[in-house]
């Protein structure tokens, strides 16, 4: 959009652009192209009765459940759609009802079928909900927000609005992601509610006050872009060489905060994408081309250097993938968990990173049986696409290469370091503003990014302690998640001399040189203080000090391990 604004102004007035959507707020996008006319169609819409609860319940869940009954035991016939926040709620909602109502009456009421409805669905289970029910039968679809406005269930008469989404957000501040249950806004509300009036009059159960729909929720829901992080959007406007673009000063249709573009620049500044000029590099240029997260692409251009592009696709498709692959990787597979095969391999002890890789190759050598993947509670959709994406990253690099890069002949090498030497310092480079740091105390570590924070391993990594029962001293992290404490996920033992060049060049960092434009002054960019931790700049000039401390850690550990 912003792009588009700048294009404008400089085309001939014949130019016309139309910019349509389901959801857009016409009126915001109006004032951002110069109070453009808005035109609207609207759709065929029957009248929906909305009835909320006098107070808002202690458990949604719980609501839900006796909503859905009461609608089945008293209501005509019609079907029944349940917003709720993720596929851990679908699943014991779904149990829940499918057990109440085998419990009814026979003949007290129509039959039921319970249909769940997420993402994370095989494709014949997703069919289903859109399967009229037999005669005398209705359906009660339990679905997430997918439901909202990417697809039209025909049939709905009856919605349940637990008030509430799942919504994964990016805080620029920490580098976190968080997935976080939040309430809804109003036009998400209204978007459910439409959901029963689609093909004759319905009605709306919201599983909250009307107080707190006119008072609490937000008008709008907060833009994507202002929960995520702006690595790869920065890089594509780096890539545009457009020399008047000030990244900070960029005109968006709702714009970031300046701290996140900030995050942005020093993510692609630690990963050669952009100079400390601000200019993008050869790097970059390669960099944009490939459809994925910046280090992830860094990832493979550094492999290609060391001779492990083969094994860096492998990784890179299987973290792409947005599937849960492996098992014991939620809660509702727990249970699974405990007696999962005991096939899959390790890691070697380095961690997340080469497990993917080990299990791709292991899969490989079954020649991608989905039997495999079925014994080893692998989602075999998920691998499926982690195969596709793995051979679409594979076409594009060779296409990068202009024919110079024999991916081909790098997989009949099949070399296997037992170390992953390689694979591991193209993986530090590719993360660059992702280090970890091993306290000297215990096995907890401090991020060694631009604001330093105590994190932990998250229990799922398969990252080996050693004989002392250290884990290593330093780990790449593919991403920070807050849940019930910050930990790292997909974690990848990585060495100090790696790490080095890395926390050099933070040093050099400024932030208003990086922005780029023709209006950042010299002297204040000169001027700019460095916004760093004293110990971040500390960490580089302290690695013998850093050396005997951990040393004389693994001593006492082990003058307490010979006590005992």
């Amino acid at each position: 959009m912003g792009l588009m604004k700048r294009i404008i102004k400089m085309r001939a007035s014949n130019l016309k652009v139309i910019i349509t959507s389901a959801t857009l707020d016409g009126d915001k996008v109006s004032r951002f192209f110069s109070n453009c006319p808005v035109v609207s169609v609207p759709g065929k819409l029957f009248p929906v009765e909305i009835f909320y609860s006098t107070e808002r319940p202690t458990s949604y869940l719980e609501s839900s459940l006796k909503t859905a009954l009461d609608i089945h035991a008293r209501e005509p016939e019609g079907d029944v759609l349940i917003f709720m926040t993720g596929q851990d709620d679908i699943e014991k909602l779904v149990s829940k009802l499918e057990e109440r109502i085998q419990s009814l009456e026979e003949g007290s009421c129509m039959d039921a079928i319970i249909l769940p409805l997420h993402g994370s669905l095989p494709p014949e289970m997703q069919v289903r909900v859109f399967t009229p029910p037999p005669p005398n039968c209705r359906r009660i679809i339990v679905a997430t927000n997918i439901a909202e406005t990417s697809l039209t269930v025909d049939g709905v008469v009856y919605v349940i609005d637990s008030g509430y989404v799942k919504q994964r957000q990016y805080n620029a501040s920490t580098g976190m992601y968080s997935l976080d249950v939040v309430q809804i806004s109003r036009v998400q509300a209204n978007q459910r509610a439409g959901r029963a009036g689609r093909t004759c009059p319905g009605k709306c159960y919201r599983l909250y006050p009307s107080m707190v729909y006119r008072g609490e929720f937000l008008d709008v829901t907060v833009p994507e872009i202002q929960r995520s992080s702006l690595a790869g959007s920065v890089l594509y406007l780096k890539s545009l060489d457009l020399s008047d673009i000030d990244i900070l000063k960029f005109d968006f249709l709702d714009p970031p905060s300046s701290e996140a573009l900030e995050d942005a620049l020093k993510q692609l500044y630690l990963i050669d994408a952009i100079d400390e000029n601000g200019l993008i590099t050869s790097v970059g240029r390669t960099m944009a081309e490939l459809p994925l997260e910046p280090s992830l692409s860094r990832t493979l251009i550094e492999a290609n250097e060391y001779g492990c592009l083969s094994q860096a696709l492998t990784i890179v498709a299987m973290l792409s993938a947005e599937t849960a692959l492996l098992p014991g990787r939620s809660k509702g597979t727990e249970k699974k968990r405990k007696h999962a095969s005991l096939d899959l391999p390790d890691g070697s002890g380095w961690g997340d990173h080469i497990q993917f890789l080990q299990i791709y190759e292991h899969w490989d050598q079954t020649d991608y049986n989905p039997n495999w993947c079925k014994d080893n509670d692998l989602q075999v959709r998920g691998m499926m696409f982690v195969k596709d994406v793995r051979k679409q990253l594979c076409q594009i690099m060779q296409k990068i290469a202009r024919g110079s890069l024999d991916v081909q002949a790098d997989e009949r090498r099949k070399e296997r370091l037992r170390d992953y030497k390689n694979l591991r310092k193209a993986l530090c480079v590719g993360y660059g503003t992702q280090l970890a740091e091993r306290m000297f105390h215990h096995n907890g570590y401090r991020t060694l990014g631009f604001k330093p924070q105590l994190v932990q391993v998250h229990p799922s990594s398969v990252l080996r302690p050693d004989e002392e029962g250290m884990l290593p001293n330093y780990v790449v992290y593919h991403e920070l998640i807050a849940t019930s404490r910050p930990f790292m996920r997909s974690v990848c033992a990585v060495e100090m001399p790696w790490v080095m060049p890395i926390l050099k060049k933070i040093q050099k960092l400024n932030i208003h040189k990086l922005s780029g434009g023709s209006n950042c002054s010299e002297e204040r960019a000169q001027g700019e203080p460095l916004d760093l931790p004293k110990k971040e700049v500390e960490v580089a000039a302290s690695c013998d000090e850093r050396d005997s401390k951990i040393q004389a850690a693994r001593d006492r550990f082990l003058a307490r391990k010979g006590k005992r």
